[in-house]
């Protein structure tokens, strides 16, 4: 009994599943009753489907090359008449083949094991000659045939899109339905690749840092605890690698970097995961507009070699630039010059307000500089649209940061918005540790006045500091949030399998 394709398979509807689920486990149950592996542990492959493709394009229809294959491939699509069957064969990559079932090539016996336990879904070995069929459709002219993977579950109607919500929690599925599922992992893997080699080509280090942590460091967000029984301590699933890449940067390791997990037990929307990629970077000797530089040619690199051109192009069609020379912009400037009013880190708190106000902004935040920032959020980050560097924030926000070097009130430290969202951040890093210290217990006392985001003196980082470290650029950058800007898609469909509640 074979499925037929076109009719639309209700994947979702609970009875219709079951009845499915139940003659297809009958198949299996009569597979291994006759002997036959419903599973077996390998099947002997001499091809892909793309290399087969790939040797033979451009052939006219109704041609036999005389050259025999032996592949596998998941069933995607499934025809049988009477003396002919057609299945179609997809390979993980998406490519896809015909199989095609004579009569007279397998006989009767083949033919009708084939129409009663074969299904859609299926992963299937198939042995013969390739052929192009009478509408020129590459195939295989089927002389052996076995089951490589018995499915027990239907596919979803591959003639109707998969919801956001069923993409996200069925991501298995996904993939095999969806190619833009599937070109995006390559991007992502592509991506990665080559922030890889950039870093390579300029002498850094990749490092892995500890992710669990007897205290939460190097940014300002809320941390996972959890709780070590071999220790008997809660420790913290770290927020940032930040303060131990550091502490080997201390230790003279000049050009170190890292990609890997971090954990925010905040909010989640198109923008944030609580779970992420995270490429972090530190360059002795160099400071926040050196490692700017250094982020420009990562991300451009990045789109060179995922799309193989600076200009990509969205999920949507949109065509977005990455290319020539990023704008670098000042925050308190780009902020005045929006709001038509002086705004500098002497403007008084009370003007800040009442600007707030003026617009119907909310803030309640015991940080000066936090009025800024979201002052900035409203007149400035939504007419940002090509790629641009924000430079100099509030020092009361920034506790890692270096004081600006020639401006009072502000730190070195960049925010790069891409697509008008924030990408990456740079800095040059705050490397005197009596200053250090000074941050770290104003950020002590506003975590004792209950903010759960602010960081706590750590003594163990401030005594590696003590011992000298260089002057240093650091940067760091969400993948996710790379290929957000590479594929024009939400957080959620960048990251292979996201937290959904």
């Amino acid at each position: 009994m074979s499925e037929n394709p076109d009719a639309p398979e209700p994947f979702d509807a609970d009875d219709d599943v079951s009845e499915q689920k139940a003659v297809r486990l009958a198949k299996r149950e009569r597979l291994i009753d006759e002997g036959t592996e419903a599973y077996p542990v390998e099947v002997p492959i001499t091809d892909t489907i793309a290399k087969v493709r790939a040797r033979h394009t451009d052939l006219e229809a109704d041609v036999a090359t005389g050259e025999t294959v032996a592949l596998a491939g998941r069933i995607v699509h499934l025809r049988n008449t009477g003396k002919l069957c057609f299945a179609a064969l997809q390979a993980g990559d998406g490519e896809r083949i015909q199989a095609m079932l004579s009569l007279a090539e397998v006989g009767q016996d083949s033919l009708d094991r084939w129409k009663e336990l074969v299904d859609l879904g299926d992963h299937l070995f198939v042995r013969g000659e390739v052929i192009t069929s009478r509408r020129g459709e590459l195939s295989v002219l089927v002389a052996e045939w076995r089951i490589a993977s018995k499915a027990v579950l239907p596919l979803p109607n591959l003639h109707a899109e998969l919801s956001e919500e069923s993409r996200v929690r069925s991501r298995y599925l996904d993939l095999i339905v969806r190619e833009q599922a599937r070109e995006t992992v390559r991007a992502r893997a592509k991506a990665v690749a080559s922030l890889r080699r950039t870093f390579d080509s300029h002498d850094f280090l990749e490092l892995e840092t500890p992710m669990l942590q007897v205290q939460h460091g190097g940014a300002a967000a809320r941390p996972f605890i959890t709780h070590s029984n071999a220790f008997d301590i809660d420790l913290y699933l770290r927020i940032a690698p930040e303060l131990f890449l550091k502490r080997a940067a201390v230790g003279g390791l000049e050009r170190i970097f890292e990609i890997n997990r971090n954990f925010r037990n905040e909010g989640a929307d198109s923008t944030h995961s609580p779970e992420f990629a995270m490429l972090e970077a530190y360059q002795a000797y160099s400071d926040y507009n050196g490692i700017a530089d250094l982020t420009q040619e990562l991300i451009q690199n990045a789109a060179l070699d995922a799309y193989g051109s600076h200009v990509v192009t969205w999920a949507d069609g949109t065509e977005y630039d990455l290319g020539g020379e990023w704008a670098r912009i000042g925050m308190y400037e780009s902020l005045s010059e929006a709001a038509g009013v002086q705004v500098t880190p002497e403007t008084p708190q009370d003007e800040l307000t009442a600007l707030a106000e003026s617009v119907g902004i909310e803030i309640e935040h015991p940080l000066r500089g936090k009025y800024v920032e979201e002052l900035w959020e409203h007149f400035v980050k939504p007419g940002l649209v090509a790629p641009t560097f924000v430079l100099d924030f509030p020092v009361d926000t920034s506790p890692l940061v270096r004081d600006h070097r020639s401006k009072a009130g502000v730190v070195e430290k960049w925010d790069l918005y891409v697509r008008g969202f924030e990408l990456a951040t740079g800095y040059s890093e705050l490397v005197d540790p009596v200053i250090q210290r000074e941050r770290f217990v104003e950020q002590a006392l506003l975590a004792s006045k209950g903010d759960p985001e602010a960081m706590r003196v750590d003594e163990e980082f401030l005594r590696a500091l003590e011992h000298g470290m260089p002057p240093t650029g650091g940067m760091g950058m969400g993948i996710d949030r790379l290929l957000m800007a590479l594929t024009g898609l939400g957080i959620r469909e960048t990251i292979l399998f996201p937290l959904v509640k």
